[in-house]
């Protein structure tokens, strides 16, 4: 059960019950204590809470107040991301800040653009399947009523989606613009297959969450709370169940009992160095910061696994001009979408595959793509006027694990102490044969669909691994329980455990993970008292 869509206010959107939140002290020692509170630590906290663990969430960023804090400006909203300083390197260095990590309570779900697929089947076995990547140690059964409860929470809209395992959603799809309509026709034209959705934005009212208002500012953070994260869909009910969520608070360090134990985590707050003593401790704080706080800790790497095969996918965006006036920013970003190339096809020469789906940036956003296609001077700013002419398309390639793909400890330092985060990443030949597949896909569709113009942007999207699950300590960093190996109390429960990556954003299944854990250590409690009690 959880409430979040009825206790939140009708008129005003930041998230209710402040006052009377729980508070505990350092010295009383939690049942967990949860580090960040994204996709992964929301989900488990209100889980948790429900099944009656007395739970603390420390949070690095603050509480948002949609109200006062969001607005409807790009430049206006970078303080919704997490952009402390990381050094990247390897070949192939990922940008870091907006697009792969979040900061404050809600997480980078705050400004994500509302893609909710879930994952395939066959993203659980792809070393089985298809002789790459890795197998995880659980499957998509394991994860299927998780995602059929979460995509009601969040709620999530779209037409019945046909891949994968075949399911529908909780809401009718959302109205198509012009801009998805025109890359609609074109991949019809090239028989391609697209469908609405699906998105976590509401269609219609949701308890006291409204209808979606397009207004076109989903990745700066929805001022209406249409579009669902968790600071909207799982901290209210959270806080009512007597979880405290702790903002402010960076984490800079696991404390150990001297028994191979953790006995809390010490963090900042106010400018002062705290612990708070918990009896066991989540760590969700996302694909650079948990192996960093790992590896700073000393937790979990006896066998040189923390830190690696951390994975984004290649997020390639296409876009063609037209002669009427499409205006894309008026509706969710990922309006239509496909999977029809998901899943491995040997005739394309290259394991696994990659979604399509509209993306919609707005005018910075878009100064960047023209940018990126080489464009300056007079000639950016003749596309800067013809905005509204254009649509976008993008890809979500599944680039494979690489064990040299990892984050180390930098020798330098960060204003609370710790050490920063070196990030080194490098494709292999996988990788750009599926990128380059995925552009010439998505430039078909265009010209099918007559565009007068295409430019194209390289990028990278969706951080994951780094602390990836598996069944034994020589390859992994966690059990199937998410438990870090060799540390009884200690659990990773955030995007940083996944094996593979697949073609979906990865927010769906980070919480249908952490809905996961959180039923198996409640179970694991109930079983363990009545044992106790026999």
């Amino acid at each position: 059960m959880n409430r979040s869509h009825l206790l939140l206010d009708p008129h005003r959107r930041g998230v209710p019950g402040l006052a009377r939140m729980r508070r505990y002290r350092d010295d009383d020692a939690v049942d967990m204590a949860i580090v960040g509170c994204g996709a992964g630590g929301g989900v488990l906290a209100q889980r948790l809470a429900r099944a009656g663990w007395r739970v603390v969430v420390l949070e690095r960023g603050p509480f948002w107040d949609p109200d006062r804090d969001w607005v409807s400006d790009e430049a206006g909203s970078s303080h919704l991301y997490w952009n402390d300083t990381r050094i990247i390197a390897g070949e192939d260095p990922v940008e870091m800040g907006k697009n792969n990590s979040g900061l404050g309570v809600g997480g980078s779900m705050v400004h994500f653009a509302g893609y909710t697929p879930r994952f395939h089947p066959s993203d659980f076995a792809t070393r089985s399947v298809d002789g790459v990547g890795a197998d995880w140690p659980i499957d998509y059964a394991d994860l299927r009523a998780h995602y059929t409860v979460l995509e009601r929470e969040l709620p999530v809209a779209g037409q019945r989606w046909p891949w994968g395992d075949p399911h529908g959603y909780p809401h009718a799809p959302h109205p198509v613009c012009g801009a998805a309509e025109r890359a609609w026709e074109g991949a019809r034209a090239c028989g391609v297959t697209m469908r609405v959705g699906p998105v976590s934005i509401t269609n219609g009212p949701f308890g006291n969450r409204p209808h979606c208002i397009y207004r076109g500012f989903c990745l700066q953070g929805c001022k209406v709370n249409a579009k669902a994260s968790p600071l909207v869909t799982h901290v209210p009910d959270a806080i009512e169940q007597g979880a405290e969520v702790r903002a402010d608070s960076m984490v800079v360090g696991l404390e150990t009992d001297g028994g191979g134990a953790v006995s809390g985590v010490r963090y900042l707050r106010d400018g002062t160095e705290r612990l708070q003593r918990a009896h066991a401790v989540a760590v969700c704080g996302y694909s650079i910061e948990s192996p960093r706080l790992l590896l700073h800790s000393g937790i979990g790497n006896d066998h040189d696994q923390v830190g690696r095969y951390i994975m984004v996918q290649g997020a390639p965006q296409i876009a063609g001009r037209f002669p009427e006036l499409l205006r894309m920013y008026k509706a969710p970003p990922p309006e239509i979408s496909s999977e029809q190339f998901y899943e491995t096809d040997p005739d394309r020469g290259f394991a696994r595959g990659f979604s399509i789906q509209t993306v919609s940036p707005l005018p910075i956003g878009w100064a960047e793509h023209v940018l990126a296609d080489g464009h300056r001077g007079p000639a950016l700013r003749e596309y800067m006027r013809d905005y509204n002419h254009w649509s976008v398309l993008g890809a979500l390639c599944e680039l494979l694990p690489r064990a040299e793909n990892r984050v180390t400890l930098a020798g330098e330092t960060d204003r609370f102490g710790m050490p920063l985060a070196r990030f080194s990443y490098t494709r292999g030949e996988n990788d750009r044969a599926n990128i380059a597949y995925a552009k010439r896909v998505i430039n078909q569709i265009w010209q099918a669909a007559g565009a007068q113009d295409i430019l194209t942007i390289d990028r990278y999207a969706h951080l994951v691994g780094g602390c990836r699950m598996g069944t034994d300590p020589e390859t992994s960093v966690v059990d199937a329980d998410h438990r870090v190996w060799g540390v009884p109390n200690v659990f990773v429960c955030d995007g940083s455990v996944m094996p593979t990556q697949g073609s979906a954003n990865p927010a769906l299944t980070i919480m249908a993970l952490a809905a996961r854990l959180a039923e198996r250590l409640a179970a694991r409690r109930i079983s363990d008292a009545r044992r106790r009690a026999a």
